[in-house]
């Protein structure tokens, strides 16, 4: 049965074809169908968490995280066809993680981690969780 893509994948331009949690080396490896991959380290998805936690309820909300330099991925949950649900070893839980927005991450992960280095730095806190 051949149906509209657009019907299967809403909001989702790209299409995982393999996703391969590592956790020795505390990432999450995701192939999509435009031959695009990333390899995402856990300490970034973790501070980039899409939950009201970290992103707040509204603009200017999002909370800066910190000491999750060591954080790693426990396991990995679908949600539905479009998303992943991370559990993290900080047992942080609660954010989902669609195929679009894991995209994003990817695209832009290289401008990502430099703002949130840069704004750790700025208000003098820490990746390392033994740094107060």
């Amino acid at each position: 049965m051949n149906e509209d893509p657009g019907t299967q994948r809403p909001g989702t331009e790209h299409w995982p074809v393999e996703v391969r949690l590592k956790s020795a080396e505390k990432r999450l490896e995701i192939d999509f169908d435009n031959g695009v991959g990333f390899s995402l380290p856990a300490e970034f998805l973790r501070v980039s968490s899409p939950s009201a936690e970290v992103q707040g309820h509204g603009p200017g909300q999002k909370t800066l995280q910190r000491g999750k330099m060591h954080v790693g991925i426990m396991k990995l949950e679908p949600v539905g066809h479009y998303a992943l649900r991370i559990v993290f070893d900080d047992l942080h839980d609660s954010g989902i993680y669609t195929w679009a927005y894991l995209y994003e991450l990817g695209e832009n992960q290289e401008r990502l981690w430099a703002e949130y280095l840069a704004e750790l730095e700025e208000k003098g806190y820490s990746r390392d969780p033994r740094v107060r």
